[in-house]
């Protein structure tokens, strides 16, 4: 017999964010691994899922109401809700890492022994650790209203709100590793070159199509949301066990690139908009 080394089969996971994308593909194969899984977002998922649950991740009554109704014990929390820039940065400040970390942070009394926590950051967030000071101020305040106020009184200076929740992501995933471990809970992020999904368009908007046709030159394409999705099953599952406090790149090498300057992002911007 097969050893089943993720030891997904009859766990209870939790995925926030099965509608659509990465969420939805990581639902599937979670199902597929035999894992009970509750979904939560704001529109029903179209996976077969053992129970689905409506939450506002920018109400934070809506998320406590929403860990009542799913309930028990859990084994695995997916964190993949987010929002991209092109919605009042407010909200996805909010939606992105406060909402996250209430999600998260009601989840973790319920945990069982050796549960994982997993979210979805970017590459976006890549320059977190040039900002400490700025992000542990603002990672301080756990109140929603004061929290949005301290964003809304600095937004001119914060520059792109999508890239500060992301930066707030990781680090709140690194400062939460140390603690959480002496409970016997892991707690990491992947942080993904751009998918190919629905959102993408939203990027564009912003980012252009030079700049989102750089990030997709290693492979020649974007990634695929189940590309995105097996990363995440793979460090919420057993075997990555002794895994946890780490921002994992998933984006075929492009920010090793980056980091040791064998790629020069000007370079491909400018590559990208010739082609």
């Amino acid at each position: 017999m097969a050893r089943d080394i993720l030891g997904y089969k009859g766990k209870r996971v939790v995925v926030m964010g099965c509608f659509s994308g990465t969420g939805e593909a990581a639902a599937r194969l979670l199902v597929d691994l035999g894992a009970e899984v509750h979904g939560a977002d704001i529109k029903a998922s179209p996976v077969n899922l053992a129970s689905f649950t409506e939450v506002d991740l920018k109400k934070p009554d809506a998320i406590a109401a929403g860990i009542s109704s799913i309930g028990g014990k859990i084994d695995a929390v997916f964190n993949v809700s987010g929002l991209p820039q092109t919605f009042p940065g407010e909200d996805v400040v909010t939606v992105n890492f406060l909402g996250i970390r209430a999600w998260t942070e009601g989840w973790i009394p319920h945990l069982n022994p050796g549960a994982a926590i997993v979210s979805v950051s970017s590459l976006a967030g890549m320059g977190y650790l040039a900002r400490q000071p700025l992000l542990r101020e603002f990672m301080g305040i756990t109140d929603f209203a004061e929290a949005r106020q301290w964003y809304a009184d600095r937004a001119a200076d914060l520059g792109d709100p999508y890239t500060l929740s992301k930066e707030l992501i990781n680090t709140w995933t690194q400062v939460s590793a140390p603690d959480l471990i002496g409970r016997d809970i892991r707690i990491n992020c992947t942080m993904p070159s751009p998918i190919d999904t629905p959102m993408l368009g939203e990027f564009r908007k912003i980012a252009g199509d030079a700049v989102l046709g750089a990030f997709a030159k290693a492979k020649g394409r974007y990634s695929t949301p189940e590309e995105q999705a097996l990363p995440l099953i793979l460090l919420n599952s057993d075997a990555a066990r002794f895994v946890s406090g780490v921002c994992l790149p998933v984006d075929a090498g492009l920010a090793g690139g980056l980091a040791t300057g064998v790629l020069n992002i000007q370079q491909m911007i400018a590559e990208a908009s010739a082609a």
